[in-house]
């Protein structure tokens, strides 16, 4: 593939990270930019709000500084990207540059929604972005009542984390348990007894109304009438697209950068990878997955295609994990909340459970039992029966 711009990757996390190694394995030997909106090299997410916040790690950095200069790829960090002229096949940034390209690869993530009801007070905090997990680790040094809204991964992780730091901790969803949405509530009140046991407040069916202070946070008002002591709230209610910058570009979006199945916009010369991008699933589903390890398996198929080289087949068998005090909770395949669940065991701290619908193995959740996980993967790749896994 003959490049004068080259190929420009917007984004500063794995996705971008990722592809431009793909990029660099796959024998393109053109320019490669990545454009960051942050001032850190490209970065590991998902210790922020575990390993980072809990003060085991500073550095979650994916590649130093010598993997970009020897592969020859250029970083511009701490400027965002705010337009995207695709008939030019320009680039526009916050710093009023514009960029040309060949080809560009949208890697923007996600960005994490908040309550517009709630006053500017010192001590609310969302988390996403490292200089945030920094911060709410210095808070959660001199706090000692926190209230965290939102139950679901990275409610459950901050929880835990400012649990370990010593922080009394209320844990607020509006869903019967944590993570009902996604696992069902069977497996919801396993997480739940596995916070309680740690010995975190958890108020469940019940939002938040208000949050109270003077100049920082003292209060937070359920929408039961109870009020609690707070001198931190941190908003889990999950993330968004970060797709804003798109306005006007023409680029189609819909609940993500739509993409086919190999990444490719209705845009020419435009693509999409990570969590920005909806990809259509192999039964023509749109389909976008927010779980790091689908990341390497896109920028497998993406690379190659916008290369014009052989796409291989991409990964059926979706993975996703997360860490909790001391249990690592695992899900293999498709599980969704209205699955039948069959809890094949439970100690009082770990589980194992199988998904099923239609009498079809979906996914496998497990809590501290990695093993007896991963052992599902070809069954669940092949649609077996349950019963294969239940005799």
């Amino acid at each position: 593939m003959s490049t004068t711009a080259g190929i420009i990757i917007v984004g500063g996390g794995l996705a971008a990270a990722r592809t431009a190694e793909q990029l660099r394995r796959s024998e393109f030997g053109g320019p490669i930019t990545i454009v960051s909106d942050e001032d850190h090299l490209p970065y590991d997410r998902p210790p922020l709000s575990k390993d980072v916040l809990s003060g085991k790690t500073d550095d979650v950095t994916l590649k130093p500084a010598e993997f970009y200069a020897e592969n020859d790829i250029t970083l511009l960090l701490g400027t965002a990207a705010t337009a995207l002229d695709p008939q030019a096949r320009k680039l526009t940034l916050a710093d009023g540059r514009a960029l040309e390209y060949d080809e560009l690869i949208i890697a923007t993530g996600l960005v994490p929604k908040r309550i517009p009801t709630l006053p500017d007070l010192e001590g609310i905090r969302v988390l996403r972005t490292y200089d945030e997990s920094m911060a709410l680790r210095k808070h959660a040094g001199s706090a000692r009542n926190a209230v965290v809204i939102g139950a679901g991964f990275i409610g459950c992780e901050v929880a835990a984390s400012l649990r370990g730091l010593g922080v009394h901790v209320v844990l607020v969803e509006p869903q019967p348990t944590p993570l009902a949405g996604v696992l069902g509530e069977q497996i919801g009140a396993l997480v739940a007894r596995l916070h309680r046991d740690e010995g975190v407040d958890l108020r469940c069916g019940v939002g938040v109304a208000d949050v109270r202070g003077t100049g920082a946070v003292e209060k937070v008002v359920l929408d039961d009438g109870t009020e609690l002591d707070a001198d931190l709230v941190v908003v889990g209610i999950g993330s968004t697209p970060a797709t804003d910058w798109l306005q006007g570009s023409g680029v189609e979006v819909d609940n993500g950068v739509v993409c086919d199945a190999v990444g490719r916009t209705n845009v020419e010369h435009v693509w999409a990878i990570g969590d920005v991008a909806s990809w259509r699933n192999t039964v023509g589903k749109q389909v976008r997955v927010e779980h790091w390890s689908n990341v390497a398996d896109q920028a497998r198929v993406l690379v190659p295609a916008l290369l014009g080289q052989e796409v291989p087949v991409a990964a059926t068998v979706p993975y996703f994990w997360s860490d909790q005090y001391d249990v690592k909770i695992q899900c293999l395949g498709e599980p969704e909340a209205g699955d039948t669940v069959h809890v094949v065991s439970d100690d009082g701290r770990k589980f194992l459970a199988y998904y099923e619908r239609d009498g079809v193995l979906t996914g496998v959740v497990g809590g501290g039992m990695p093993g007896k996980v991963m052992k599902a993967r070809a069954k669940i790749a092949a649609g077996a029966p349950i019963s294969e896994v239940l005799e």
